[in-house]
């Protein structure tokens, strides 16, 4: 029995165009130029870090230590002020919502510190330049 190749013969190339060529948030490269690795590497790090928020291991900690757990909305909630505060020029945001309380790194999209009310260290906030009630 013979099997037929259903597929044409692609090159490599083809095959990373094909990939390249996607929509991938990158912008498109309409010179004769084409992008290095490096520049490629540098435009995904740039679109990954500010996407989504993280939370640093001190923030981790923190919420593991209080029993906080967040829902997905809330999360959304923390990310839509993360950018609200970046439009407003914002560097460290003591971000506010329902009884918890976090200190985001606004430049990194990281939440430095998690608390709420429970915590009980005075609610005193400092090195921060900014708050948003989410």
């Amino acid at each position: 029995m013979e099997v037929l190749n259903k597929f044409s013969p692609v090159s490599m190339e083809q095959i990373a165009n094909q990939y390249l060529n996607k929509n991938n948030n990158l912008p498109v490269n309409t010179s004769d130029k084409e992008l290095s690795f490096k520049e490629v590497l540098k435009q995904k790090q740039e679109l990954s870090t500010k996407s989504e928020l993280r939370f640093s291991k001190h923030a981790s900690e923190r919420l593991t230590d209080r029993n906080i757990s967040l829902t997905a909305e809330q999360f959304e909630r923390l990310e839509n002020g993360a950018k609200r505060a970046e439009a407003k020029g914002i560097n460290e945001s003591l971000m506010i919502m329902d009884d918890l309380a976090f200190i985001v790194n606004v430049k990194n999209n990281t939440v430095i510190t998690a608390l709420d009310q429970k915590s009980g260290n005075g609610n005193v906030f400092t090195n921060i330049d900014g708050a948003v009630i989410v």
